[in-house]
């Protein structure tokens, strides 16, 4: 038996969906829900990978119980603006520079600003208490491991080449692939540049 499946992930199977607090829209390129959610549902949500156009600032959806994992793909100059708590003061997260990936708590009220005009953001948000994730921004001759779970390269400029397990992998520009691992295997960046993310559920109780 093979050490991963591996699922391509064209354009059009991607979903189009409202973002929570109905401000925009966001494209799903892969997702998992609990048994009996909806698919492109913001309940019974167990994690999902997209991306989104950000064209002026405004609130984030309260996504409280959450985590967060973002970076922008186009554009530059975006910046999260935290609100005061009783916990915590105002503060911001960075994302000014593209392909720096940030984590933060779904559930932080925040206000994004607009530096340099709109962007393209990727967001991997997963139930904390269900998944441990990851985003990695993978470039040419980079060589590295994914573990067991469920992991989605995205080419969000050019083809992306290399290995994985062994096997040649193409990923064409705005195309996906997903690869379920049962172990651990061996990943290999020829060319391009990808986005990786990477989805760990918790091991069933003993």
């Amino acid at each position: 038996m093979s050490a991963a499946s591996f699922t391509p992930l064209p354009p059009e199977s991607f979903r189009r969906t409202p973002w929570k607090n109905g401000g925009g829209v966001t494209i799903d390129i892969a997702d998992a829900y609990r048994e009996g959610a909806a698919p492109g549902s913001w309940e019974g949500m167990i994690w999902r990978f997209g991306r989104t156009s950000i064209v002026a600032p405004g609130p984030f959806s309260d996504l409280a119980g959450y985590e967060r994992l973002q970076l922008v793909i186009a554009g530059s100059g975006l910046v999260l603006e935290t609100q005061a708590s009783l916990e915590t003061p105002a503060s911001e997260i960075d994302l000014r520079s593209p392909f720096k990936p940030v984590r933060y708590d779904g559930g932080t009220p925040i206000i994004s600003r607009l530096e340099n005009g709109p962007v393209e953001v990727v967001n991997l948000i997963a139930d904390r208490a269900l998944c441990e994730i990851d985003l990695i921004v993978a470039t040419t001759g980079q060589d590295g491991i994914l573990g067991a779970g469920s992991h989605v390269i995205y080419a969000p400029e050019n083809a992306v080449t290399g290995s994985c397990d062994a096997k040649p992998v193409r990923i064409e520009p705005g195309h996906a692939l997903l690869i379920e691992a049962r172990i651990a295997v061996s990943l290999k960046a020829v060319t391009g540049l990808a986005v990786i993310a990477t989805i760990a559920l918790p091991s069933p109780a003993a």
